[in-house]
């Protein structure tokens, strides 16, 4: 097991966290997976979807680089975490179930991973 996916596999140690995913922001391409549908299908989309983001933000006038963002479904909650790196960004998604998950430890455990996957 890669350090990569190591890192992927301790985002499961918050409860009711059920895909992983370590995503390249700007081309979608995808380095890992994890979990029950290990991810892949949404990780471009997700790439998309910061992209959106941060465009809109900009031209809103908001100043600084996007580091997170939170989706709430009706069952799940897709998180978006910005890994900076020399050249393009990386993205850590997870996805949580709503009813079984602690919003506030995902997004700490993404931060904290955000810190340490590339080390």
């Amino acid at each position: 097991m890669s350090s990569i996916d190591a890192s992927l596999t301790r985002l499961f140690d918050a409860p009711g966290v059920t895909d992983a995913a370590l995503v390249d922001a700007v081309t979608g391409l995808t380095y890992a997976t994890a979990g029950r549908d290990h991810g892949a299908a949404a990780a471009a989309e997700c790439a998309d979807l910061a992209a959106l983001i941060g465009d809109r933000l900009a031209a809103a006038g908001a100043d600084g680089e996007l580091e997170s963002v939170v989706v709430t479904l009706r069952d799940q909650h897709l998180v978006l975490r910005t890994v900076p790196r020399q050249g393009d960004p990386l993205l850590l998604t997870a996805v949580a179930d709503r009813e079984r998950t602690n919003l506030a430890l995902v997004l700490h455990r993404l931060g904290a991973l955000a810190e340490g996957v590339l080390a």
